[in-house]
């Protein structure tokens, strides 16, 4: 069974009913959910968390039954850091690993697809990634 790594940008538009891409990542979704496992990480979980005041709200608007937790894998962590490596020698001015570089390594690192609204920084890092986008 497939298992589909949901971004955070997707289910933000799925949890607050976004005017523009509430239909489509609603849509896209029920369509991974239908073709396999939906799952989100700790770093996933964490972006989402800022919308909410206490852990139980976020597992209720998360269940895990219907999204499943999954670790961040200690490759996918090692991958992060040298796609961080990348982005500094292209001129990238964070200082610290961007989100989406363990999310897209943790996709990548584990084989799943990863469902997101943004998948341009993902296609620059992880080129050889299955990715759900508009």
């Amino acid at each position: 069974m497939a298992a589909t790594l949901v971004d955070s940008n997707v289910l933000f538009d799925f949890l607050t009913e976004d005017d523009e891409w509430c239909d489509w990542s609603s849509s896209m979704i029920k369509q991974a959910a239908d073709g396999g496992t939906l799952v989100i990480n700790p770093v996933i979980y964490a972006e989402v968390s800022v919308r909410y005041e206490r852990m139980d709200d976020l597992d209720e608007v998360l269940p895990a039954g219907f999204f499943i937790r999954v670790s961040l894998p200690w490759e996918a962590a090692f991958l992060a850091g040298k796609c961080f490596e990348t982005y500094r020698r292209r001129g990238g001015a964070r200082r610290s690993p961007l989100p989406d570089f363990f999310i897209g390594a943790h996709a990548a690192v584990v084989g799943m697809t990863l469902l997101t609204r943004d998948p341009r920084r993902y296609r620059t890092y992880f080129p050889k990634l299955k990715i759900l986008s508009p």
